[in-house]
């Protein structure tokens, strides 16, 4: 099998972006818009991908550092042509494809079309456009082949007339490539070098020329300025959306649902409006989650019930759980089954078993709690001593009362009862009741804060 070499064009500045970011880093759906056309360069399992950058350009490296890839730079912006010349030292024998990295909607399927028809012709993919200002025009013979793309600026007012223009995606022989290039010039209003146009060059060698009309303008759409950008995002959201009714998930309004990363979603699932789900996100059955919800890299498994305004970051919540409204879940927190947290109660690196309940106006940090805990309201685990953090411990079928301080690190006992308004500063013993209110208030002058324990 021939090898096949895919070039990726990312030197642009993006001016209309006004902005210090490189135009392909700013993001569609949660990720770059870079990161969007590498997949679809890696789903056609190439041998080569090579990434012709310039501007921002070490910004560009840094962000894909853990990606097998060849980086290019253009230090100069002398056009199309001039940007893949600089990356011919890396190509193999084969077949080359060129996509463009500020197409984030490319679709993977025209792509391996585009390779197909390639083998034996120059495959270049074209849509047709209402309003062609500024796009190159394909330009056909009598017999409808092509035999020229005419860039906007160079083109007659009759070329202008044109509807179906270039995407600058386009599929070759690696070889015959290599020899275009070769004879390009700058012979044009723009004084660039145009990869388009080696079309013309491959009709003059009698290489047939394939233009693939795609229906679907928004896969070969580029973004240049917010405005775009904006547009791409809600096409995106829709196509995701979409695909998400069709798997059988209840959306109340699909324009109104944020996936900024992957979504999988078992049966029967609602999902209220205004939600935004980052990162990896799994949603066992029967779930539903309330109206602007914000869950990042989380796992809610069957049954879970989140109310609105709940905010769930790198956490797992368990089988017929009711969290929110007002909850927030903090990286490394856990619950297990049936357990309840309520309105204004935030998590953090917290593991609740079975059964559990925190409904109210409690911070529960740096905590392993048991089964059939019953946390009340005004509850604080006090993990952190200004320097340091230490750990609580609430065993099975404790009862905390409401208004009470646990200053780690300390345990409570198995059954226990703490009454409220206590601040606990050690271990309470199981199936007991323990209080602790000051009757006075008093101050010790000089003490120090406790300093960071090197490690």
């Amino acid at each position: 099998m021939a090898s096949l070499n895919i070039v990726i064009l990312a030197a642009g500045k993006g001016t209309r972006m006004h902005s210090d970011t490189p135009k392909v880093l700013h993001h569609v759906g949660g990720q770059p818009i870079l990161a969007h056309v590498i997949q679809c360069a890696q789903a056609l399992q190439p041998q080569n991908i090579i990434v012709v950058y310039g501007f921002g350009g070490e910004q560009v490296k840094q962000a894909f550092a853990q990606e097998n890839i060849v980086w290019v730079n253009q230090a100069e912006q002398k056009g199309t042509g001039h940007a893949v010349q600089q990356a011919l030292p890396y190509l193999d024998d084969g077949q080359t494809l060129i996509l463009l990295g500020d197409v984030p909607l490319v679709d993977v399927h025209a792509c391996a079309q585009l390779l197909k028809q390639s083998q034996q012709s120059l495959a270049l993919l074209s849509f047709i456009k209402a309003d062609p200002t500024g796009y190159g025009r394909i330009v056909r013979d009598a017999n409808h082949q092509v035999n020229a793309i005419v860039e906007h600026k160079d083109a007659t007012d009759a070329q202008r007339k044109i509807q179906e223009v270039n995407t600058g995606i386009m599929a070759m022989s690696t070889a015959r490539l290599k020899s275009w290039l070769s004879t390009l010039d700058n012979n044009n209003a723009q004084g660039e070098y145009y990869l388009t146009d080696i079309i013309g060059f491959a009709v003059r060698d009698q290489v047939a020329v394939q233009a693939v009309i795609t229906d679907d303008e928004w896969s070969v759409t580029g973004i240049n300025a917010k405005t775009d950008l904006v547009q791409i995002e809600r096409v995106y959201q829709s196509r995701l959306a979409t695909k998400l009714l069709q798997q059988g998930v209840t959306l109340k309004d699909a324009s109104r649902i944020d996936i900024r990363g992957s979504l999988t979603c078992g049966r029967d699932v609602e999902i209220d409006v205004n939600c935004v789900f980052e990162g990896n996100v799994t949603i066992g059955d029967r779930v539903r989650i309330g109206a602007n919800c914000v869950i990042k890299n989380a796992i809610i498994h069957t049954g879970a019930q989140i109310a609105p305004f709940t905010h769930i970051d790198d956490s797992i919540v368990g089988e017929q759980s009711r969290i929110g409204p007002f909850a927030r879940l903090r990286p490394g927190t856990t619950l297990a089954a049936d357990t309840h947290v309520g309105n204004f109660v935030e998590l953090k690196n917290a593991q609740v078993d079975i059964g559990s309940k925190i409904n109210h106006l409690s911070y529960v940090g740096d905590s392993t709690v048991g089964k059939n805990v019953n946390i009340g309201a005004g509850t604080i685990t006090c993990n952190y001593d200004g320097a340091n953090k230490f750990r609580t411990v609430i065993e099975d079928d404790a009862f905390i009362g409401s208004d009470t301080q646990l200053i780690a690190p300390v345990t409570i006992g198995r059954g226990a009862t703490i009454a409220a308004g206590s601040t606990i500063t050690k271990n309470a013993p199981a199936d007991a009741l323990t209080l602790c209110r000051a009757k006075e208030q008093k101050s010790i002058v000089g003490w120090k804060r406790p300093q960071k324990i090197k490690k």
